[in-house]
């Protein structure tokens, strides 16, 4: 039989079912009525638990196998010319330089911290004793806040560009291949300093470089055109662009483009606490009697809320089988973030519960646009030391 090579088929199989590879071709005979031996070679394309209900199943999507296609998307080239200076190693500058390594354009990936492991020590110290190392902490360092929390790979937006781009890298990488097939897939804050590493070593292969320990306090603008940053060490790079790849957590680096011209706009966001669950309870609020399956993973959960005034509340970054971090990246301020290891095996959940803060919160406490968003994080921040 001749099955669509383009075409996605959806298998649903049962808590207890058998998915080895016979099987599942079996059952896509069944409801196609043909022999199994009609088929074409398969290749599983997604899978997701769906629990609606009261009765689990897991939705398979399947297609012919199409051998032979290279991981990972167009290849790195040796890289010549001017460099484009990228500030900031975590997803958005490595990717950055990733993409411009594919044109064959040299980047220059700054960040104010240390490679992954080096960040290890600062981490234990800001965990067991308190002490927050401003250049080196959850947020700054190589691979940014998202090497030690967690390594969640979906998203809300349908804007962000090619995900699937993204993930194939990541595998490409040394992060396990399930993530190319799984839903809602996840890497685990034990296996992403590896990954990032590798991606890093990759970058430098090519002849990019990243250079840590190297925080940049001042934008050099020429003919109205951003060509290069100063250090914080005196030293100046010039190249053929500056991308700020810093993330919300650098607020320094809104105040440098600030100060050099950049025109910033203010936008809603979002602010909120942690809240922390034992994950037995969220497994048999999802699962119900079938919580405690072994081949039922640790349960998320997400909630949303807009009341009658119109300002939504919601779950935010849900952890299952996770645990709790200390996220602050400046002394006498407290912030919290969530991270689950590989196989989210920790007894707790935990996710974000945040609500909107719309520009006119800002205006109605006297905060001026466009950093009056920042200012009440650092207030918030401080009255919750």
């Amino acid at each position: 039989m001749q099955l669509d090579p383009e075409r996605d088929y959806s298998v649903e199989i049962g808590l207890d079912d058998p998915d080895d590879p016979v099987s599942i071709a079996a059952r896509l005979a069944a409801q196609l009525e043909v022999p199994v031996s009609a088929l074409p070679p398969l290749e599983l394309r997604k899978r997701s638990i769906d629990a609606r209900r009261g009765r689990i199943r897991f939705h398979l999507v399947v297609g012919v196998a199409q051998p032979g296609t290279a991981l990972g998307g167009p290849p790195l080239r040796e890289v010549s010319g001017p460099p484009v200076i990228v500030v900031g190693a975590g997803p958005a500058g490595l990717f950055c330089a990733y993409e411009l390594a594919r044109a064959g354009i040299p980047a220059i990936v700054l960040d104010r911290g240390k490679p992954v492991q080096a960040r290890r020590r600062d981490l234990k110290g800001l965990t067991q004793h308190g002490h927050v190392d401003p250049d080196s902490n959850y947020c700054f360092g190589e691979g940014g806040a998202g090497t030690y929390s967690d390594g969640k790979l979906y998203t809300r937006s349908h804007k962000r560009g090619d995900v699937r781009d993204v993930i194939e890298i990541l595998a490409l990488h040394g992060a396990p291949e399930q993530i190319l097939v799984d839903a809602r897939p996840h890497i685990g804050s034990n296996k992403l300093p590896k990954v990032i590493t590798a991606l890093r070593e990759r970058l430098e292969s090519v002849g990019s470089a990243v250079r840590f320990g190297a925080r940049a306090i001042e934008l050099v603008v020429r003919d109205g055109r951003a060509i290069g940053v100063r250090l914080a060490d005196g030293a100046e790079l010039l190249g053929r662009a500056v991308v700020l790849a810093t993330g919300h957590s650098a607020r320094d680096v809104h105040e440098m483009a600030l100060r050099a011209g950049v025109p910033l706009e203010a936008k809603p966001f979002a602010m909120g606490v942690r809240i922390e669950h034992p994950q037995p309870l969220i497994d048999r609020i999802q699962y119900g009697r079938a919580a405690g399956h072994a081949r039922l993973p640790a349960a998320s959960y997400r909630l949303a809320f807009t009341p009658s005034d119109g300002r939504g509340a919601f779950s935010f970054c849900m952890c299952p089988g996770g645990w709790i971090v200390p996220a602050a990246t400046e002394p006498g301020g407290v912030v919290v973030n969530g991270m689950s290891l590989s196989r989210r095996d920790s007894p707790y959940a935990n996710s974000g519960l945040v609500v909107s803060i719309e520009l006119a919160d800002l205006a109605r406490l006297g905060l001026p646009l466009p950093l009056g968003g920042i200012e009440l994080q650092r207030r918030l921040e401080r009255a919750a030391a």
